[in-house]
């Protein structure tokens, strides 16, 4: 019994990890690729951006349901005429960059984030990663000793 019982475990073992057969299409030939159907799921894995530094991205709006998102970090331009704005986000096309807000007064420059999903990707699934993102604005005046906000935090 105890013999059968280890037989039985070790092919299911065998079973699950073996390689699954190559995909073939309609004839049945390995070199006749099969299609996913129209409506089914696709997954999507990000771009590997250069080790240890942000994936710089545009807006790319409209999107689906943009909603604010807090940046970590911003670092100005030596003129200071532009802002890199630095955050956390999840990978295209679920988190997509909708658009940037900025709005400058004498004493602050406030910047806030949109992300959103991107059109017709509704039916994509994405990996739960966390991608480092970046993008730059242009200022209309110079930053001086102006104070940076993030727009997105309460």
């Amino acid at each position: 019994m105890t013999t059968t019982l280890a037989a039985a475990g070790l092919f299911l073992a065998a079973a699950c990890g073996s390689t699954p057969p190559p995909t073939t299409g309609a004839s049945g030939s390995p070199d006749d690729t099969a299609t996913a159907p129209a409506n089914s799921a696709q997954v999507t894995t990000p771009a590997a951006p250069a080790a240890g530094r942000p994936s710089p991205t545009r807006p790319k709006g409209p999107t689906v349901n943009p909603r604010k998102v807090r940046w970590q970090k911003v670092r100005p331009s030596k003129d200071g005429r532009r802002l890199t704005v630095i955050w956390w986000s999840g990978v295209e096309p679920c988190s997509v960059l909708d658009r940037v807000g900025v709005r400058e007064t004498a004493k602050r420059v406030t910047v806030t984030l949109y992300e959103g999903q991107a059109r017709g990707a509704e039916d994509v699934a994405c990996i739960e990663i966390a991608v480092q993102k970046s993008t730059t604005v242009k200022l209309n005046k110079p930053l001086g000793h102006r104070k940076i906000i993030d727009g997105a935090k309460p």
